[in-house]
C-alpha cells in the first residue's frame, strides 16, 4: 500500500494534540524540563504541568531525581534510557527463580525513578495463594519494600529535594515536615536491619519485604522485593529465609559489575 502524507484532522482536538506532542517529546528527547515542554507547545506551565500529570498517570511518564519527565512504562521503552537495564532484567532472572523456588512466593526486581518505583521483572510463586506479576507497574517508592530500601541509601539532602524541597513542592509530592521525619525515621529502622517491610501499605491482605542492589561504587542500582498474602509474610522474616533474599542479592550486585552502567 502506498503510503500518503499525514494531515492535519479538519476538527483536531488541541488537548489531545498536546498530549501527543508530549509523548514524542518523551520519545524523542529522553527526558524533558516542564518549561521546555510548556515553552514547546506554547502554553502556561500549569497547563503543561496538567498535561504532564495524566501521561504520569497513565504511565507514558515518570519524573526523575531532578524532577525532569522521562519516559514512563506504557512507551514501550526503559523509563530511565539506560541500554544496561534490559541486560540486568536477563541476567537477574535466573536468581530471582532461584529465589522464588525456595521460599515459595513471588519475586520482583524494582527500579527508582525520582519518587516512584517500576517493576522490571516478576517470577510468580507457584503456590495457588500468591500475589501475581507485577511488571511495568510503577508505584510511590514510599509505599513498597524495595522502593523504601532503595530510598535508604540515599543522603538526607537527596531526600529532602524529592520529598521536602521546592521541587516537591511544585509537584504536589512534598510531605509534611511530620511526614518527613516520620520518613526519615522508618529508614533509619531500615538502613540498621538491611531490608524493609510494608504491611498491606500498598494494597489489603499483601506484605512484602525488599532489599537494595547496589552498583560497583556503592550506588543503589534496583530493589528486589518478595511479595506474599499478609498471613505469611512474619514466615519470609525467619532468619533462613532474610539469608536467602540476601544472597540474591548479592548475586545480582556481583552481575551488575559486569554492566556498562555509564551507558545511556
Amino acid at each position: 500500500m502506498k503510503k500518503t502524507l499525514q494531515q492535519k484532522p479538519p476538527y483536531p482536538i488541541e488537548s489531545v494534540d498536546n498530549a501527543l506532542r508530549l509523548v514524542q517529546m518523551l520519545r524523542d528527547g529522553g527526558a524533558v524540563r516542564l518549561t521546555e515542554a510548556a515553552e514547546e507547545l506554547q502554553v502556561a506551565p500549569s497547563t503543561a504541568h496538567r498535561l504532564m500529570a495524566m501521561l504520569v498517570y497513565r504511565g507514558f511518564a515518570m519524573q526523575d531525581d531532578r524532577r525532569w519527565y522521562v519516559a514512563g512504562p506504557a512507551m514501550g521503552v526503559r523509563a530511565i534510557g539506560a541500554p544496561w537495564l534490559h541486560q540486568l532484567r536477563k541476567l537477574a532472572q535466573a536468581p530471582l527463580e532461584d529465589l522464588c523456588s525456595r521460599v515459595d512466593e513471588t519475586v520482583n526486581l524494582v527500579v527508582r525513578v525520582g519518587i516512584s518505583i517500576r517493576f522490571l521483572l516478576t517470577v510468580e510463586a507457584a503456590s495457588i495463594l500468591r500475589i501475581g506479576d507485577r511488571g511495568g507497574t510503577v508505584m510511590p517508592a514510599i509505599g513498597s519494600s524495595s522502593g523504601k530500601a532503595l530510598l535508604a541509601l540515599e543522603s538526607k539532602e537527596r531526600l529532602r529535594a524529592l520529598y521536602a524541597g521546592q521541587g516537591a513542592q511544585l509537584a504536589g509530592s512534598a510531605l509534611t515536615d511530620a511526614q518527613f521525619a516520620r520518613l526519615l525515621s522508618e529508614l533509619e529502622e531500615v538502613r540498621r536491619l538491611g531490608y524493609a517491610i510494608v504491611r498491606e501499605e500498598t494494597e489489603p491482605g499483601l506484605g512484602a519485604i525488599g532489599v537494595p542492589v547496589t552498583g560497583p561504587s556503592g550506588a543503589p542500582l534496583a530493589g528486589i522485593s518478595v511479595a506474599t498474602p499478609i498471613g505469611r509474610l512474619d514466615r519470609m522474616l525467619e532468619p533462613h529465609r532474610l539469608a536467602q533474599v540476601f544472597h540474591c542479592r548479592d548475586e545480582i550486585a556481583e552481575i551488575a559489575k559486569t554492566l556498562d552502567l555509564d551507558a545511556r
